[in-house]
């Protein structure tokens, strides 16, 4: 998918996480993540755009980019967060888009930062909208995402988070997940070995036995693999299905 899909995406995702945030209010609870509120998220992502900004300056074997922390008064990390996000968009817009940087995820460039904070950006904003509608974790919020925006975005975390990001010496189940979003013509096959790191891909076979299907529209299964509320449909093993929980 191309980079600018990915810039206008983040962009629009940046421009509606503000207007929930300031409309919601600092104090309002976000349910969606626990023991947090808005000022919290607020400050999170601020600090995810400067820890960005610097990976972008750094070589793939640096360490771990530190950035400092926002300030603590909501009206000042909100100030903080729209120039962490107007220096963050420059730098993506201006790097060369396919040299290598430092990621916590394989093969970062500027280019696949640029598709990791649209998704950020996005999964947070619907944080920033159940917060502002009041919802607890256990109610689906009628935002939609477009199925294209949400399909990349299950792609990603399947393919390039998920393998990454999880404790996978210490899980213990085997079996085969079929990842399924009929309106964006999409399906993935994640398969899962003991003390293993998932591989997904492309399914290839029709006929193909799995122990488990998680269904949906895209923006379902977006929200599923996000660990956000969600109406996708799982059927089979669970527990196999409830190993992709991103935050």
């Amino acid at each position: 998918m191309e980079s600018d899909f990915h810039h206008r995406a983040f962009r629009a995702q940046a421009a509606a996480f503000r207007g929930a945030v300031v409309q919601a209010g600092p104090d309002a609870k976000v349910l969606t993540c626990p023991e947090w509120d808005v000022r919290r998220l607020v400050q999170h992502l601020a600090r995810v755009y400067a820890s960005v900004a610097l990976a972008l300056e750094l070589e793939p074997g640096a360490e771990r980019p530190r950035p400092e922390r926002p300030p603590a008064d909501f009206d000042d990390a909100l100030t903080w967060w729209d120039d962490r996000l107007a220096n963050l968009l420059h730098k993506l817009s201006t790097s060369d888009p396919t040299r290598p940087v430092w990621s916590f995820f394989p093969d970062g460039t500027a280019a696949s930062w640029t598709r990791r904070m649209a998704h950020e950006t996005a999964i947070h904003r619907l944080d920033a909208e159940h917060a502002l509608a009041g919802l607890g974790p256990d109610h689906v919020h009628d935002l939609i995402f477009d199925p294209e925006l949400a399909a990349d975005g299950i792609d990603e975390m399947l393919t390039v988070i998920m393998p990454v990001a999880g404790k996978w010496a210490e899980q213990e189940l085997a079996g085969k997940v079929l990842y399924h979003a009929p309106d964006a013509g999409r399906a993935w096959l994640v398969e899962y070995q003991p003390g293993k790191p998932p591989v997904a891909g492309a399914p290839t076979d029709a006929a193909l036995e799995v122990d488990a299907t998680v269904a949906g529209t895209a923006d379902a299964v977006y929200r599923r693999v996000w660990g956000r509320p969600s109406t996708a449909l799982i059927t089979g093993n669970t527990a196999l299905a409830n190993l992709v929980s991103g935050r």
